[in-house]
């Protein structure tokens, strides 16, 4: 049983021959191949090269075409810090003086900011890896792209003062992503994982998700689905327990859990979707392989009645993961 298979399995709760595990490896790829991140997260070919370096190293079951969360933010306009080896962050957001929304530039994948590069990754990987292992695309969710365009505080002020306007901006941010995801499953990715952080109820209420984003996500899954996503996953970290019940509504088949959602939480919200989940980002850093082990086993354990479970940490691996820590994770399933 190859990768996508296996992962097509747990997705329905079907037997298959292990647990799938999917280390959520970026930026890491690249530390591991000695490329700095300034250079990974602008060139398609790097970045690719460097996932099918870390998926040969490491064995699991997915490659990731994503390069951080202001890929979007400056296709439309926002100027951006990059740094050696960190992430780049916004410098100058392009919906800082909340100017008239018609003037926002709905960016052309194909040609805008670094959107063609990332493009330029999927194909590469999905030539390699087929239909063998999964290939994963990504876009930001509505609310977090929304705070890319002008900052998380002058986006919870526009939704208090000027909830109109705000929700003008949220349905431009939802065209955005419907455009970007649609390009990435054109371009060969499998399915764009939808990441949106500043959805969870530690930053906005759950009645403002149920509103507002909960009906945006279900567009932007229904249109994954019918431009031709084998399923939706969500990305949401955090303390995410208040909001896992609306996944389904939403269309979501892969749920993402962080360490701070306890498990057995996470199956009672959600019985029937696929999780993903949850060893904590530091430990792989911090840790020591047998802790990784020991609590790889304690989620096997916890899943081995259910089924529907991807072994995984709780969000993104840091770069600066030691990569012992994430072989121990990728071996737990096979132990």
């Amino acid at each position: 049983m190859n990768s996508l298979k296996r992962i097509h399995a747990a997705l329905h709760f079907q037997p298959h021959d292990r647990v799938p595990v999917i280390a959520q490896v970026f930026g890491h790829a690249a530390m591991l191949a000695g490329v700095d991140l300034k250079t990974y997260v602008q060139d398609g070919a790097v970045l690719a090269a460097c996932q099918r370096d870390a998926l040969a190293y490491y064995d699991y079951d997915a490659v990731f075409a994503l390069m951080d969360t202001s890929v979007e933010t400056e296709a439309v306009g926002s100027v951006l810090d990059y740094r050696t080896n960190a992430y780049p962050t916004v410098q100058a957001y392009v919906f800082a003086k909340h100017d008239d929304l018609a003037q926002l530039h709905l960016p052309d994948p194909q040609c805008d900011g670094r959107m063609p590069e990332l493009l330029k990754a999927i194909r590469i990987l999905r030539h390699a890896v087929g239909n063998e292992v999964l290939v994963v695309g990504c876009v930001l969710g509505p609310m977090t792209l929304v705070c890319q365009l002008m900052g998380l505080q002058e986006a919870l002020y526009l939704a208090i003062d000027a909830p109109d306007q705000f929700i003008q901006l949220l349905d431009f941010a939802t065209r955005v992503i419907i455009r970007f995801g649609v390009a990435q499953l054109e371009a060969g990715a499998h399915l764009p994982i939808i990441f949106d952080p500043a959805s969870c109820p530690e930053v906005i209420p759950v009645a403002f998700f149920r509103e507002l984003i909960l009906p945006r996500l279900k567009t932007i899954c229904s249109t994954f689905t019918q431009a031709g996503a084998i399923c939706n996953w969500l990305h949401i970290a955090g303390r995410t327990t208040p909001i896992l019940p609306f996944y389904p509504e939403a269309g979501v088949a892969i749920a993402n859990f962080d360490f701070s959602v306890d498990p057995a939480s996470a199956m009672q919200a959600l019985p029937q979707t696929c999780l993903d989940g949850n060893l904590k980002p530091f430990a792989f850093v911090d840790a020591s392989p047998a802790f990784i082990a020991d609590e790889a086993q304690r989620l096997l354990q916890c899943f081995a009645q259910r089924g529907g479970f991807i072994l995984s940490s709780g969000c993104e691996i840091p770069p600066e993961a030691r990569p012992e820590n994430i072989t121990a994770l990728v071996q737990a399933v096979r132990s």
